[in-house]
């Protein structure tokens, strides 16, 4: 079922850590031998952890070429249990977001891919800051589980086609290591280590191809343009590098995804998303990001038969169908796919009024997320529990003209002091100008 690296050993002559942080540091290029080093005295402890921190910064600031991006990311795959997936036939096709606020895309295209006849092997890791993640939406589902060992994920992928679930910790071990320290060390943006980071689990997983959502701006903790764009391109060439299909696209985050920011809202508009309704930019998303898959997956040829093929299974009701199978597979209570008003509800909804007439000019999409986060949508630790029923819905988008006292979203709470904290953030996320600004394109750029 699973394997672990088994290399023939090499006459390798060990270098001190001192000469690895200064080759690095002046800009040196590590060999695969010096990386695999690396990687193993990570693994075993022998690199004391002062010494992996400057390793590290060295790193950022110095940069890795694409060759050893390529040997890191390998390295760290190979640290721990690879999935093998090769009884099952089917293409196997994972989708990867860089984290933004109020993205419920995976929870749509999971079952899109699958109802389009392509296996998705997704597992989900720890977003940024107060983006709540897949998992956390899909566990305001009764009964739903997302753990699971890596024998389930693999028998549950060939009985249905797809599987959301935790990471697994035995998958790319040394990358859990380094994501620690880097958390510690302000190197978490650090472009190698995180298409190392990012790459390392998903191939690990047995995804053959891999569609990227490489997001920017004030709801990403990549907020420069630019260095998405780069992101994007090193992420596709080391995956191509691989032998892996790989595909990008650089999106906006600069405003909340959708109308709704929370778990249960979430997984309410993601219902509706799959009935062929729901917000028009996070149909347009799924739309564009459910075709890369399709034809990633060489389900469809061209751009016209991959948007047919996306379009039909979003309004013939399969698509739905699948996710309810999955839902079901991992425990989940599929009624509330049925009926989505099963789904609590919080005990108080009030407005966010404008203070004055005028357009929505800027959203700071990252204010909105903690302020759902102070309501009680997130953890502040991991034995938190989360309230479902709380967040915000019907989000006035950048461009929307609202008179003063209109909502600018409508706040659903439970806890009267928890409100007051939050509305802070809410208050200042918003900015209103006289003149309707050009909302950004929600895809700047794909990288192939």
């Amino acid at each position: 079922m699973t394997s672990k690296r088994n290399i023939p050993a090499r006459r390798f002559i060990k270098p001190t850590f001192n000469f690895l942080i200064e080759k690095k540091r002046d800009g040196g290029e590590f060999t695969q031998e010096e990386i695999r080093y690396i990687i193993d005295s990570t693994l075993d402890g022998e690199m004391p952890l002062h010494q992996l921190a400057a390793l590290a910064m060295a790193i950022y600031f110095s940069g890795m070429s694409a060759q050893e991006t390529a040997d890191l990311t390998e390295e760290m795959m190979l640290s721990g249990e690879v999935i093998d997936l090769s009884h099952i036939a089917k293409p196997k096709i994972d989708k990867y977001s860089t984290g933004g606020v109020g993205d419920k895309t995976a929870l749509v295209l999971v079952p899109l891919a699958m109802a389009s006849g392509v296996v998705v092997p997704m597992m989900c890791g720890v977003e940024h800051d107060y983006v709540i993640n897949t998992l956390e939406k899909l566990a305001a589902i009764p009964g739903f589980k997302g753990h699971q060992t890596n024998e389930q994920f693999a028998l549950q992928l060939a009985k249905i086609g797809g599987a959301i679930v935790a990471q697994n910790e035995d998958l790319a071990p040394a990358d859990a290591k380094l994501y620690e320290l880097r958390k510690d060390t302000g190197t978490i943006p650090s472009l190698p280590l995180i298409t190392g980071s990012v790459l390392s689990k998903k191939l690990a997983e047995g995804a053959e191809g891999l569609v990227i959502d490489v997001k920017w701006g004030n709801g990403s903790f990549i907020k420069d343009l630019e260095q998405a764009k780069q992101l994007a391109r090193s992420m596709t060439r080391v995956g191509r590098s691989m032998k892996r299909r790989c595909v990008a696209l650089v999106t906006d985050m600069n405003q909340p995804l959708g109308d709704s920011v929370g778990t249960a809202l979430e997984v309410k508009e993601a219902i509706q998303l799959l009935k062929g309704e729901g917000p028009e930019d996070v149909k347009e998303l799924v739309l564009k990001l459910g075709m890369e898959i399709v034809r990633l997956a060489g389900v469809a040829g061209s751009t016209l038969s991959a948007k047919q093929t996306v379009q039909r299974h979003l309004t013939d009701g399969s698509a739905l169908e699948k996710f309810k199978e999955l839902v079901r597979a991992q425990g989940g209570d599929t009624s509330y796919i049925d009926h989505p008003d099963k789904f609590p509800q919080a005990r108080h909804i009030r407005k966010l009024p404008a203070p004055k007439r005028g357009y929505v000019h800027t959203i700071n999409a990252a204010m909105i997320a903690r302020g759902v986060h102070l309501l009680g949508a997130g953890r502040e630790n991991a034995h938190d529990k989360i309230d479902h029923s709380v967040g915000v819905s019907e989000i006035k988008k950048v461009g929307t003209q609202v008179k003063q006292g209109e909502p600018l979203m409508m706040i659903h709470y439970n806890d009267e002091a928890k409100l007051e904290q939050a509305l802070e953030y809410f208050k200042n996320a918003y900015r209103l100008a006289p003149k309707r600004p050009t909302p950004p394109p929600a895809i700047v750029e794909r990288v192939a």
